[in-house]
């Protein structure tokens, strides 16, 4: 343990006594000796030390009184004035100046070598290095061994807290991996400690002050950081283990049982009511299948299908807008561009199927968050692996694309305003500010191309369906 002024004048063989009135810092831990002889040694200190001289150059009274207060702004703990050689006791105008301003002064007889009480704080100080190491050592074992053992950071965090005796908390992005106090995090009462893992996942330890760390906090953050890789690696093994289920149950390849049992596998209880939130960013499509997600979402089931994360939640439909709006907000924060297409809440295998297809379909209306409408006949058309409705959409409008391509035409922009405005050739001609006659010559144009005429019924739902379809492939490859 450090060594105090109390302690020192406590060992007998150093014969010291006291020889002022002060005790302000009388039982402070003494920092180090510093043996002096200067008139104004202040520059010279960093504060918690013991000044040790003999006065050589303090002859008169206001030189001590001058070199009392020098000490004292240098924050110094004391003074130990050696008798014997300059003086023969401790000048009265030094320890009256020293009792002013709460400087306790300690006199060191002739025969006590500066030395002595130098060499007595220095085996205090190492002996409190040594045990602090000792102590500090223990803590990485402790620490070390809560993720060993299997205890995640939920336990390595739980002995953090108990080292440093406070709160403990740790935030990703929106999300909050682990909190022992019943308030949340802030920077004026709580200190912050950021946590690398090379990826874009900002993660903060955070720690209630007061505390004291004596090295423990900077092993934790690198513990901290080995476990959060470790979990991105098994999240992304897990939701492409979930994925291939997911899968298989989307092109409905498998027997009711055996998608029961599979989904069983993984988490999905197919005999209640499930929904789908299909989150889909083509930009960041690596970050998202891997990212974390927020934690009312930490129980439900996350699997990648195709460049897509799916998160299935048992509910009826009521708490999906709210659970995909933090969804959202979440991935937002982690810096990743999504769009969130909310899915119905049905029953058993072929019910996740039409939920999947119904949160695709929302997703392709492009907000960031997009709740279900009543699943439309592409996406059911889209659901079936037996129907190859992209092949059928690819060679309807492959010759109006080729054709617009060659000649800088609009061909398909011109049908897609004359579907959406239910077949109208004057609303066309407004909206994309052209003749009507220019409007039916490409319109014949489209016809002689496809050999679809939009006029007629059975040929427009054909060619409407191959752009409905065209569109949720662009999106959804």
């Amino acid at each position: 343990m450090a060594i105090s002024l109390a302690t020192l004048l406590g060992v007998h063989s150093l014969h010291l006594s006291n020889a002022g009135l002060a005790e302000t810092t009388w039982h402070e831990d003494i920092n180090w000796v510093a043996v002096t002889e200067l008139e104004d040694p202040q520059r010279f200190l960093s504060g918690g030390e013991l000044v040790l001289t003999t006065g050589m150059r303090l002859k008169s009274a206001p030189e001590q009184r001058r070199f009392v207060r020098q000490v004292q702004r240098a924050g110094a703990v004391g003074i130990g004035f050696g008798t014997g050689l300059t003086h023969d006791a401790v000048p009265p105008a030094l320890i009256a100046e020293a009792n002013r301003w709460g400087l306790p002064i300690v006199q060191v007889p002739y025969e006590t070598p500066f030395i002595a009480i130098g060499k007595l704080v220095a085996e205090a100080q190492a002996a409190d290095h040594v045990a602090k190491l000792e102590r500090l050592i223990a803590g990485h074992q402790i620490l070390a061994r809560a993720l060993l053992t299997g205890g995640g950071l939920a336990q390595l965090l739980k002995h953090l807290g108990g080292m440093l005796r406070t709160e403990i908390a740790l935030t990703q992005f929106t999300a909050h991996l682990y909190n022992s106090s019943a308030e949340l995090p802030f920077a004026d009462t709580w200190a912050s400690y950021p946590i690398p893992t090379g990826r874009r996942d900002a993660c903060t330890l955070w720690v209630r002050q007061p505390f004291e760390d004596s090295g423990i906090i900077g092993y934790a953050q690198n513990l901290i950081s080995v476990e959060l890789n470790n979990m991105v690696k098994q999240r992304q093994a897990q939701r492409a283990l979930c994925g291939q289920v997911l899968e298989d149950v989307i092109h409905g390849s498998l027997e009711t049982s055996e998608a029961q049992r599979r989904l069983a596998g993984v988490g999905l209880n197919s005999t209640r009511k499930n929904v789908v939130l299909l989150a889909v960013s083509a930009a960041h499509h690596k970050a998202l299948v891997s990212t974390s997600v927020p934690q009312p979402l930490e129980n439900a089931v996350a699997a990648v299908v195709g460049k897509d994360l799916v998160v299935v939640i048992n509910d009826d439909g009521g708490a999906a807008p709210a659970l995909a709006r933090r969804l959202s907000d979440h991935l937002a924060e982690a810096g990743i561009h999504a769009t969130i297409g909310i899915g119905g809440a049905y029953t058993k295998p072929n019910g996740l199927r039409w939920s999947y297809f119904e949160a695709r379909d929302a997703a392709s209306h492009g907000l960031p968050v997009n709740e279900p409408e009543r699943l439309s006949l592409t996406s059911l058309l889209l659901a079936s692996e037996d129907v190859p409705l992209a092949d059928m959409a690819h060679e309807s409008l492959n010759p109006l694309r080729a054709f617009d391509a060659t000649h800088g035409a609009e061909l398909v922009t011109t049908l897609e305003s004359y579907l959406n405005n239910n077949g109208s050739v004057a609303a066309v001609a407004e909206a994309l500010t052209l003749h009507r006659n220019t409007v039916r010559y490409r319109l014949a144009q489209i016809t002689e191309l496809t050999g679809y005429d939009p006029s007629v019924t059975a040929d427009r739902v054909q060619l409407w369906l191959a752009l409905a379809v065209s569109r949720l492939g662009a999106r959804h490859p």
